[in-house]
């Protein structure tokens, strides 16, 4: 005889059936935190397009300072609204082993030709344990990561926020309980995923500071005079010209490390949800 443990919870565990579980149960405040910081982040990458132009140049002297300060603070307020009284200590542990497993594997991706592996184990921690778990262990490990590396700079919050919506987007995928979506159509999903996050993150993250290199790149430099339509337009070809290499390469790493080490890590990390679950009992 077996049971059916599909609507069983613990405080900060819970198992939804399949292979997709939540390791942060969401309220409504949470969703709306979420949203909001999510909504900050995209702001804060997407400001050029939203700006009168007559406004940019001096508004683009600022930006740096405003989002630099913003982004941090709001990150931090959203994984104290999760982690308040919806996540035990148990999925505390998961969080803080997956994070210090990614802040040690960044430096071992030096970054040349956009090699990364860092986000892969987002990808997979936030296609495990759901998407607010996701958002906070992308946070979290680029974070200590570039502590790590000594990589603190402006644009820290910048891929904090980025690497955030890496794991939040991950948790939202199809889960396991869609027969589509299980065994290697699960994999082969999360590689497709894992590259298109790759072109996406590259390419928010090169906007995100291309208006400041006004002069620059010549032709492919960011124009305060100009309309928004141009500056993005200029800003594809600079992006295709600039980031294309970096982008794939990124790729090219999710994929490989998503198709030989996701099968393997998804059954511990599924496993050590169970584990954690049943001993709650």
């Amino acid at each position: 005889m077996t049971t059916d443990t599909s609507d069983r919870t613990s405080p900060g565990i819970m198992i939804t059936g399949g292979s997709s579980s939540r390791a942060i149960r969401l309220r409504a405040r949470s969703v709306v935190m979420l949203v909001v910081a999510a909504g900050a982040g995209l702001l804060a990458f997407g400001w050029p397009l939203l700006v009168p132009p007559s406004g940019i140049a001096q508004f683009s002297a600022q930006a740096p300072f405003i989002f630099g300060a913003i982004l941090p603070v709001i990150a931090v307020l959203v994984m104290v609204d999760l982690s308040s009284d919806h996540i035990d200590v148990k999925a505390l542990a998961l969080l803080g082993v997956l994070t210090a497993v990614g802040t040690v594997l960044r430096p071992l991706g030096t970054g040349t030709a956009g090699v990364e592996l860092v986000f892969f184990l987002v990808v997979l921690g936030g296609r495990v344990f759901g998407p607010a778990f996701g958002f906070i262990q992308g946070v979290l490990t680029m974070f200590t990561s570039a502590l790590l590396v000594a990589a603190v700079g402006p644009w820290l919050p910048y891929q904090m926020i980025a690497t955030g919506y890496v794991g939040l987007l991950a948790g939202l995928l199809p889960n396991g309980r869609h027969r589509l979506v299980r065994g290697r159509a699960e994999i082969v999903m999360l590689c497709v995923f894992g590259a298109v996050i790759a072109f996406a993150y590259g390419t928010i993250m090169d906007f995100a500071f291309w208006p400041y290199t006004t002069g620059a790149y010549g032709e492919l430099s960011w124009n305060p005079g100009a309309s928004q339509l141009h500056n993005l337009h200029v800003f594809l070809i600079y992006e295709l010209a600039t980031g294309t290499g970096w982008n794939t390469g990124r790729a090219v790493t999710n994929v490989v490390t998503i198709a030989f080490l996701g099968p393997g890590i998804l059954r511990v990390l599924r496993r050590a949800n169970r584990r954690a679950f049943f001993v709650s009992q």
